[in-house]
Parts: C-alpha cells; structure tokens; sequence
C-alpha cells in the first residue's frame, strides 16, 4: 500500500539555527600567540544558508550540516585534549620558553632602543601560563573520563578556563605592542641588539603564521561540511571509535528501501497529479511497503545528490531517510539522526526492554 512518506523538516522555527551555539572549548594557540578562539564551524553553514541557492542548500541540507558541524566541534575540543597533542603542545611551548632564556642570558650586552627584553619576558609568561592551562584542564577531563563522565555536558567554566581566556586576550594585546616596538626601532634594533631583534621577528612572524594557517584550516573544513560533507563523514568514520555510535546491529535493523523513479505512464496509472520524484519500496517485505517521495524529498540531504533508479535508502524511525553509504557512515560516529537528533540506539533499547 503506497503512502506519502512525511515531508522532511529540521524542526523549529525555519529561520532559527537547530543547534544550540555554545561554544566548544579548546586549547588557544602554542606560544601564546593571538589566535584565542576559532569562530564555529557552524557559522559557515548559516553563511551558506543565506548566499546559497535554495536548490543546493534547502533547508533540511543546511540542518544535517549544523548538525555535523557541531559534531566535528566535539571531535576537535576531545582530539586538542588527547594526550599526544597535549605533549606536543607542552613541547612546543617549553621549547619556546627555553630559546627565549638562552637568547636573554646570551644578550645581557645589548641595549635596544625598545624595552625588548620585556617583551619577550611577558611572551615566555603567557607560554608558562598556557602550560599550566592546559595540563590543569587535562588532568580534569581525565578524571571526569575516570569517573564516567562526571563532569560530562556541564562543564562549569572554572578559574583556569577564564585564566586560559585572559591570557588569550593578554596575548593578543602583548603581540600588537611587540610589533609597535619593533617598528619603532626600526633598523638600528639589528645592529644595537640583534639576538633580541630577531627572536622578536621570529616570535611575532610565527605567530602570525599560526593564526593564517588555523583561519585557513576553518574556512576549509567549512567548506567541506557544506560542499562535501560525505568526505568529513568518511574521514571520521576512518578514526572514530565505532563503539562511540551505532553497532553494525543496530544500524542493520532500520528499514531499507530501494528507489525506484516514476514515469509519466507510472503517474497515470497511479492518478498522480503533482511532482513525483519517485517511489521507496521496502526491501524484504510482503506486500512491498511503498513510500511515495516528491521531487524536493527525492534527494539525501548528506550528500545532496538525488536519488536515482535503484538506489539504496535507509529510513530511520524518525521517518527520514538518505542514501544508505552516506546514512551508515553517519551512524557509526553518531546513533541520532542527522536532521531531528533522534536516537537510533535509545529506540532500540527501548523496544528490547518492552
């Protein structure tokens, strides 16, 4: 018995984001540097929204990006806080620290025109500063992990993380005095003291390196998220924990469909009068479930290709469905659903325990 399949919607006011917009937080750039914090991810996808055309990017597209924006926001906060890139982060900065010792301790001769000296001092404190930072916030996630997620979904913003955002914001103000101070030197910094001239140069170039890659890096995973988001999908699914998701069970059990497009002839036998994209039938049931799609619902909103003859959907319980490698991948990061959040794996403990 052929249905008409709802038609799919984020939910909510249309003009509202789906999401929540707080704010992941993350460890500042190393060194100290001006970076602070990276606008999120899901700005891109609000900025596609409104200079978009509506057929590339409709409404429901632009929520499952939200959604997988917010998702890879997550991803980041925990990837910056593993223990590898918490090493390499103390690492750097120590290394930072110790040439900026040596090269004070090997310059007590020189006399800069500018109070260099007191710069580079205030750039090795904002380094010792973020130091103690990020190991004091590693050391309380790991505790909140030992303790199963104690301190999970309510992360209270304590005394480190405003010292962590006031040093970020210090930074800033410190590195636009450095740059004032070497340019009013001006050349003669070179030859009256030149040790301290050039680690300034080196200390306020890298950071300014710094601050262009990680601009560059957002804005390419926004576009990403937004213009090929089955690319990020894949490469999460290659090093995401799968136990983090759905099981391979659990994303076996939802319904699948084969797509199959309708003619002319097919929409006058079956007195259709409106757009039709084509029909879902449901596979490995008798009767055949069939699900009516209109043309605009005929296409996945991951990979916003429509669907074509023969093509493999999954419906999730929610009632919306896509492409069945796009939705799979999805599953295994994140059991909801990428357009309303619903959860596949609460569904199915639900139904195990009834």
């Amino acid at each position: 018995m052929a249905s008409t399949s709802p038609r799919r919607s984020a939910g909510g006011d249309p003009s509202s984001p789906l999401l929540p917009s707080s704010p992941a937080s993350s460890p500042t750039s190393p060194g100290g540097g001006p970076l602070g914090r990276l606008s999120g991810l899901r700005g891109a996808a609000r900025f596609i929204r409104r200079t978009g055309s509506r057929r590339l990017m409709r409404e429901p597209s632009v929520a499952v990006r939200e959604t997988a924006a917010e998702h890879l926001e997550e991803r980041q906060t925990d990837w910056a806080y593993s223990k590898p890139v918490v090493v390499l982060d103390v690492l750097w900065n120590l290394a930072f620290v110790a040439v900026a010792a040596a090269v004070l301790a090997a310059s007590l001769g020189e006399r800069p025109a500018v109070p260099l000296r007191v710069w580079l001092a205030g750039y090795v404190l904002q380094c010792l500063l973020h130091v103690l930072c990020v190991t004091v916030e590693y050391r309380r996630r790991r505790r909140d992990a030992d303790q199963e997620g104690a301190g999970d979904g309510d992360f209270k913003l304590s005394i480190v993380k405003h010292l962590e955002s006031a040093n970020t914001m210090f930074s800033f103000i410190w590195w636009i005095m450095g740059f004032y101070w070497v340019s009013a030197g001006g050349q003669a910094l070179s030859h009256d003291a030149p040790q301290l001239y050039w680690l300034s140069i080196v200390f306020l170039a890298f950071d300014v390196f710094f601050v262009v890659f990680c601009v560059a890096l957002a804005c390419v995973i926004g576009i990403a998220v937004c213009c090929c988001l089955p690319c990020i999908i894949a490469i999460l699914y290659a090093v995401t924990d799968q136990q983090e998701g759905a099981s391979e069970e659990d994303i076996n059990n939802l319904s699948k469909f084969k797509f199959r497009t309708m003619g002319d002839h097919d929409k006058l036998v079956a007195g259709i009068a409106a757009p039709v994209g084509g029909v879902m039938t449901e596979c490995g049931t008798n009767p055949p479930v069939e699900h009516i799609l209109s043309a605009e619902d005929a296409e996945c909103c991951i990979c916003l290709c429509p669907y074509e003859d023969g093509a493999e959907l999954r419906e999730l319980p929610c009632n919306h469905h896509f492409h069945c490698s796009c939705i799979d991948k999805w599953l295994h990061i994140n059991a909801t659903c990428p357009l309303c959040k619903f959860n596949i794996v609460k569904t199915n403990l639900g139904r195990e325990e009834v």
